[in-house]
Protein backbone atom coordinates (compact mmCIF):
# COMPACT_ATOMS: atom_id res chain seq x y z
CA UNK A 1 0.00 0.00 0.00
CA UNK A 2 1.15 3.53 -0.54
CA UNK A 3 0.50 6.00 1.70
CA UNK A 4 0.02 10.00 2.17
CA UNK A 5 0.01 11.95 5.77
CA UNK A 6 -1.05 14.81 6.27
CA UNK A 7 -1.04 16.74 9.43
CA UNK A 8 0.76 20.30 10.57
CA UNK A 9 2.02 18.59 13.74
CA UNK A 10 5.57 16.74 12.55
CA UNK A 11 5.63 14.08 15.74
CA UNK A 12 1.84 12.97 14.17
CA UNK A 13 3.67 12.50 10.56
CA UNK A 14 6.37 10.68 12.23
CA UNK A 15 4.75 8.13 14.42
CA UNK A 16 2.32 7.11 11.80
CA UNK A 17 5.01 6.78 9.50
CA UNK A 18 7.23 4.82 11.98
CA UNK A 19 3.63 2.40 12.69
CA UNK A 20 3.49 1.88 8.53
CA UNK A 21 7.27 1.15 8.51
CA UNK A 22 7.02 -0.90 11.28
CA UNK A 23 4.51 -3.29 10.98
CA UNK A 24 5.41 -3.53 7.23
CA UNK A 25 1.72 -2.37 5.79
CA UNK A 26 3.22 -0.11 2.97
CA UNK A 27 5.35 2.37 1.61
CA UNK A 28 4.68 6.13 2.77
CA UNK A 29 5.53 8.03 -0.61
CA UNK A 30 4.62 11.59 0.61
CA UNK A 31 4.01 13.76 3.91
CA UNK A 32 2.27 16.99 3.92
CA UNK A 33 1.46 19.83 6.50
CA UNK A 34 -1.81 21.45 4.79
CA UNK A 35 -4.51 20.74 2.88
CA UNK A 36 -4.07 23.26 0.59
CA UNK A 37 -1.18 21.38 -1.16
CA UNK A 38 -3.58 18.60 -1.47
CA UNK A 39 -5.04 17.76 -5.12
CA UNK A 40 -6.70 14.99 -6.30
CA UNK A 41 -4.78 14.15 -9.76
CA UNK A 42 -0.93 14.03 -7.84
CA UNK A 43 -2.38 11.83 -5.43
CA UNK A 44 -3.82 9.50 -8.29
CA UNK A 45 -0.70 10.69 -10.14
CA UNK A 46 1.29 8.89 -7.10
CA UNK A 47 -0.85 5.93 -6.87
CA UNK A 48 -1.46 6.75 -3.03
CA UNK A 49 -4.00 4.19 -1.72
CA UNK A 50 -4.62 5.58 1.69
CA UNK A 51 -4.74 9.00 2.73
CA UNK A 52 -4.28 10.28 6.03
CA UNK A 53 -5.83 13.84 7.15
CA UNK A 54 -5.65 16.23 9.84
CA UNK A 55 -9.21 18.01 10.48
CA UNK A 56 -7.20 21.52 12.38
CA UNK A 57 -5.01 22.66 9.65
CA UNK A 58 -3.65 26.37 9.51
CA UNK A 59 -4.87 26.37 5.42
CA UNK A 60 -7.30 24.25 4.36
CA UNK A 61 -8.45 22.15 7.04
CA UNK A 62 -9.39 18.76 6.44
CA UNK A 63 -13.54 18.88 5.77
CA UNK A 64 -12.76 21.44 2.99
CA UNK A 65 -9.89 19.28 1.45
CA UNK A 66 -11.86 15.88 1.54
CA UNK A 67 -14.71 18.01 -0.28
CA UNK A 68 -12.24 19.26 -3.09
CA UNK A 69 -10.93 15.22 -3.36
CA UNK A 70 -13.69 13.72 -2.90
CA UNK A 71 -15.04 13.08 -6.78
CA UNK A 72 -11.59 12.57 -8.35
CA UNK A 73 -9.39 10.92 -5.44
CA UNK A 74 -9.44 7.42 -6.04
CA UNK A 75 -8.07 6.02 -2.45
CA UNK A 76 -9.16 6.26 0.98
CA UNK A 77 -9.34 8.41 3.30
CA UNK A 78 -8.83 8.15 7.13
CA UNK A 79 -9.45 11.80 9.31
CA UNK A 80 -7.34 12.47 12.66
CA UNK A 81 -7.95 14.60 15.23
CA UNK A 82 -8.38 15.97 18.34
CA UNK A 83 -11.93 17.15 17.71
CA UNK A 84 -14.57 14.56 19.10
CA UNK A 85 -17.53 17.25 17.71
CA UNK A 86 -20.46 14.49 16.61
CA UNK A 87 -21.30 17.09 14.03
CA UNK A 88 -17.68 17.29 12.69
CA UNK A 89 -17.51 13.67 12.80
CA UNK A 90 -20.43 12.94 10.70
CA UNK A 91 -19.94 15.58 8.83
CA UNK A 92 -16.40 13.66 7.41
CA UNK A 93 -18.29 10.30 7.28
CA UNK A 94 -20.91 11.77 4.94
CA UNK A 95 -18.12 13.07 2.87
CA UNK A 96 -16.70 9.72 2.36
CA UNK A 97 -13.63 9.03 5.21
CA UNK A 98 -13.72 5.33 6.42
CA UNK A 99 -12.66 5.85 9.61
CA UNK A 100 -12.24 8.69 12.15
CA UNK A 101 -9.24 8.53 14.60
CA UNK A 102 -9.33 11.02 17.74
CA UNK A 103 -5.89 12.10 19.00
CA UNK A 104 -3.66 10.83 20.78
CA UNK A 105 -2.74 8.41 18.31
CA UNK A 106 -3.37 4.85 19.71
CA UNK A 107 -0.96 2.30 18.29
CA UNK A 108 -3.19 -0.60 18.55
CA UNK A 109 -6.55 1.38 16.98
CA UNK A 110 -4.06 2.88 14.14
CA UNK A 111 -3.06 -0.56 13.10
CA UNK A 112 -6.32 -2.16 13.25
CA UNK A 113 -7.79 0.94 11.09
CA UNK A 114 -5.08 0.54 8.49
CA UNK A 115 -5.65 -2.50 8.18
CA UNK A 116 -9.36 -3.04 7.67
CA UNK A 117 -8.82 -0.27 5.23
CA UNK A 118 -6.23 -2.26 3.43
CA UNK A 119 -8.53 -5.63 3.54
CA UNK A 120 -11.36 -3.31 1.80
CA UNK A 121 -9.94 -2.32 -0.57
CA UNK A 122 -8.24 -5.94 -1.78
CA UNK A 123 -12.16 -6.41 -1.50
CA UNK A 124 -13.19 -4.11 -4.03
CA UNK A 125 -10.16 -5.04 -6.30
CA UNK A 126 -11.52 -8.72 -5.92
CA UNK A 127 -15.15 -7.67 -7.34
CA UNK A 128 -13.80 -5.36 -10.17
CA UNK A 129 -11.79 -8.79 -10.95
CA UNK A 130 -14.68 -10.47 -10.36
CA UNK A 131 -17.11 -8.50 -12.92
CA UNK A 132 -14.37 -8.82 -15.14
CA UNK A 133 -14.05 -12.29 -14.81
CA UNK A 134 -17.69 -12.47 -15.25
CA UNK A 135 -18.12 -10.35 -18.06
CA UNK A 136 -15.42 -12.58 -20.20
CA UNK A 137 -17.77 -16.15 -19.54
CA UNK A 138 -21.33 -14.33 -20.71
CA UNK A 139 -19.52 -14.02 -24.15
CA UNK A 140 -17.37 -17.22 -24.55
CA UNK A 141 -20.00 -19.10 -25.86
CA UNK A 142 -17.86 -22.46 -25.51
CA UNK A 143 -17.34 -22.65 -22.09
CA UNK A 144 -17.20 -25.92 -20.62
CA UNK A 145 -20.95 -26.39 -18.54
CA UNK A 146 -18.79 -28.44 -16.12
CA UNK A 147 -16.49 -25.75 -14.84
CA UNK A 148 -19.49 -22.91 -14.53
CA UNK A 149 -20.15 -24.48 -10.75
CA UNK A 150 -16.88 -24.33 -9.31
CA UNK A 151 -16.31 -21.19 -11.19
CA UNK A 152 -19.40 -19.66 -9.43
CA UNK A 153 -19.03 -21.14 -5.44
CA UNK A 154 -15.30 -20.01 -5.79
CA UNK A 155 -16.48 -16.39 -6.75
CA UNK A 156 -19.54 -16.82 -4.61
CA UNK A 157 -17.41 -16.50 -1.85
CA UNK A 158 -15.40 -13.73 -2.98
CA UNK A 159 -18.98 -11.75 -3.88
CA UNK A 160 -19.77 -11.78 0.05
CA UNK A 161 -16.25 -10.61 1.41
CA UNK A 162 -17.51 -7.28 -0.71
CA UNK A 163 -20.88 -7.77 0.53
CA UNK A 164 -19.72 -8.45 4.18
CA UNK A 165 -17.38 -5.29 3.46
CA UNK A 166 -20.51 -2.69 2.13
CA UNK A 167 -22.05 -4.06 5.32
CA UNK A 168 -19.82 -3.03 7.56
CA UNK A 169 -19.35 -5.67 9.23
CA UNK A 170 -16.16 -7.69 7.22
CA UNK A 171 -14.26 -7.81 10.53
CA UNK A 172 -16.67 -8.71 12.48
CA UNK A 173 -16.71 -12.94 14.19
CA UNK A 174 -19.67 -13.75 12.84
CA UNK A 175 -18.19 -12.50 9.21
CA UNK A 176 -17.05 -16.24 8.50
CA UNK A 177 -19.92 -17.92 9.54
CA UNK A 178 -22.26 -15.77 7.25
CA UNK A 179 -19.28 -16.62 4.45
CA UNK A 180 -20.14 -20.48 5.31
CA UNK A 181 -24.08 -19.61 5.17
CA UNK A 182 -23.59 -18.65 1.42
CA UNK A 183 -21.75 -21.64 0.40
CA UNK A 184 -24.66 -23.57 2.43
CA UNK A 185 -27.49 -22.01 0.30
CA UNK A 186 -25.70 -22.42 -2.83
CA UNK A 187 -25.30 -25.95 -2.65
CA UNK A 188 -28.59 -25.60 -1.05
CA UNK A 189 -30.18 -23.71 -3.99
CA UNK A 190 -29.10 -26.23 -6.35
CA UNK A 191 -31.40 -28.75 -4.91
CA UNK A 192 -34.34 -26.51 -4.10
CA UNK A 193 -34.86 -23.01 -5.19
CA UNK A 194 -34.56 -21.07 -1.92
CA UNK A 195 -37.22 -18.26 -3.39
CA UNK A 196 -39.71 -21.11 -3.00
CA UNK A 197 -38.74 -22.64 0.06
CA UNK A 198 -35.95 -20.64 2.10
CA UNK A 199 -34.68 -23.19 4.82
CA UNK A 200 -35.00 -22.62 8.66
CA UNK A 201 -32.55 -20.78 10.80
CA UNK A 202 -31.91 -23.93 12.37
CA UNK A 203 -31.09 -25.94 9.46
CA UNK A 204 -28.76 -23.55 8.47
CA UNK A 205 -27.16 -23.10 11.43
CA UNK A 206 -26.79 -26.91 12.31
CA UNK A 207 -25.67 -27.58 8.93
CA UNK A 208 -22.95 -25.08 9.37
CA UNK A 209 -21.52 -26.05 12.50
CA UNK A 210 -21.26 -29.28 10.90
CA UNK A 211 -19.41 -28.44 8.43
CA UNK A 212 -16.90 -26.29 10.87
CA UNK A 213 -16.55 -29.57 13.30
CA UNK A 214 -15.93 -32.18 10.90
CA UNK A 215 -18.34 -35.80 10.61
CA UNK A 216 -16.45 -36.92 13.65
CA UNK A 217 -18.16 -34.22 16.14
CA UNK A 218 -20.32 -35.34 18.49
CA UNK A 219 -24.10 -33.77 19.18
CA UNK A 220 -23.23 -31.84 22.42
CA UNK A 221 -20.31 -30.08 20.26
CA UNK A 222 -22.31 -29.62 17.17
CA UNK A 223 -25.31 -28.37 19.81
CA UNK A 224 -22.86 -26.13 21.67
CA UNK A 225 -21.53 -24.46 18.27
CA UNK A 226 -24.89 -24.17 16.80
CA UNK A 227 -25.82 -21.96 19.39
CA UNK A 228 -22.37 -20.02 19.31
CA UNK A 229 -22.78 -19.52 15.54
CA UNK A 230 -26.48 -18.04 16.22
CA UNK A 231 -25.10 -15.60 18.51
CA UNK A 232 -22.10 -14.79 16.26
CA UNK A 233 -24.70 -14.16 13.63
CA UNK A 234 -27.11 -12.01 15.45
CA UNK A 235 -23.45 -9.47 16.95
CA UNK A 236 -22.59 -8.94 13.33
CA UNK A 237 -26.54 -8.51 12.10
CA UNK A 238 -27.11 -6.14 15.14
CA UNK A 239 -23.70 -4.61 14.02
CA UNK A 240 -24.72 -3.96 10.58
CA UNK A 241 -27.86 -2.30 11.94
CA UNK A 242 -25.86 -0.14 14.00
CA UNK A 243 -23.86 1.11 10.93
CA UNK A 244 -26.46 2.40 8.63
CA UNK A 245 -28.28 3.58 11.23
CA UNK A 246 -25.33 5.50 11.92
CA UNK A 247 -24.66 6.50 8.33
CA UNK A 248 -28.60 7.34 8.15
CA UNK A 249 -28.45 9.94 10.93
CA UNK A 250 -25.68 11.94 9.18
CA UNK A 251 -26.77 11.54 5.60
CA UNK A 252 -29.92 10.05 5.11
CA UNK A 253 -29.17 10.51 0.90
CA UNK A 254 -26.04 8.40 1.09
CA UNK A 255 -26.29 5.38 -1.67
CA UNK A 256 -25.18 3.01 0.59
CA UNK A 257 -28.20 3.85 3.20
CA UNK A 258 -30.49 3.75 0.20
CA UNK A 259 -29.41 0.90 -1.16
CA UNK A 260 -28.57 -1.30 1.89
CA UNK A 261 -31.03 -0.58 5.05
CA UNK A 262 -34.68 -1.21 3.61
CA UNK A 263 -33.07 -4.40 1.74
CA UNK A 264 -31.39 -5.67 4.65
CA UNK A 265 -33.61 -4.84 7.85
CA UNK A 266 -37.51 -3.60 8.37
CA UNK A 267 -37.04 0.38 8.02
CA UNK A 268 -38.81 0.73 11.16
CA UNK A 269 -36.08 -1.10 12.82
CA UNK A 270 -33.25 0.96 11.27
CA UNK A 271 -35.80 4.42 11.99
CA UNK A 272 -36.24 3.23 15.65
CA UNK A 273 -31.84 2.54 16.38
CA UNK A 274 -31.37 6.04 14.19
CA UNK A 275 -33.53 7.72 17.35
CA UNK A 276 -31.64 4.98 20.14
CA UNK A 277 -28.42 6.69 18.82
CA UNK A 278 -29.77 10.32 19.39
CA UNK A 279 -30.36 9.64 22.75
CA UNK A 280 -34.32 8.86 22.64
CA UNK A 281 -34.44 6.87 25.95
CA UNK A 282 -38.36 5.95 25.30
CA UNK A 283 -37.48 3.72 22.39
CA UNK A 284 -38.70 -0.13 22.75
CA UNK A 285 -36.52 -3.18 22.42
CA UNK A 286 -35.29 -3.39 18.48
CA UNK A 287 -36.46 -6.66 16.58
CA UNK A 288 -34.39 -7.44 13.86
CA UNK A 289 -35.23 -10.49 11.32
CA UNK A 290 -31.76 -12.22 10.94
CA UNK A 291 -33.75 -14.92 8.87
CA UNK A 292 -34.30 -11.71 6.34
CA UNK A 293 -30.82 -10.57 6.51
CA UNK A 294 -29.45 -13.76 5.98
CA UNK A 295 -32.13 -14.14 2.53
CA UNK A 296 -31.20 -10.99 1.16
CA UNK A 297 -27.53 -11.33 1.94
CA UNK A 298 -27.74 -14.92 -0.29
CA UNK A 299 -30.16 -13.05 -2.89
CA UNK A 300 -27.96 -10.21 -2.89
CA UNK A 301 -24.88 -11.99 -3.54
CA UNK A 302 -26.84 -13.83 -6.37
CA UNK A 303 -27.81 -10.87 -8.10
CA UNK A 304 -24.20 -9.50 -8.26
CA UNK A 305 -22.80 -12.99 -9.24
CA UNK A 306 -25.08 -13.14 -12.39
CA UNK A 307 -24.34 -9.83 -13.59
CA UNK A 308 -27.19 -9.43 -16.18
CA UNK A 309 -26.97 -12.95 -16.90
CA UNK A 310 -29.30 -15.84 -15.15
CA UNK A 311 -26.16 -18.18 -14.15
CA UNK A 312 -28.89 -20.25 -12.07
Amino acid sequence: MRFCITDDDSAIRSTLSQLIEDEDLGEVVEEVVDGSFLDASTLNLKQIDILFIDLLMPGRDGIETIRHLKDSFKGKMIMISQVESKELIGEAYSLGIEYYITKPINRIEILTVIRKVIERISLEKSIDDIKTSLNSLATAHHAPPSSQPITKQAHLYDVGKFLLAELGIVGENGAKDLLDILQFLYTYDQRESVEKHFPSLKTIFVNVAEKKLGAHASSIEINRETKACEQRIRRAVTHSLNHFASIGLTDFSNPKFENYASKFFDFTAVRKKMKELQGDSKILPIRINTKKFIQIFFLEAKRLLSQEKSWY
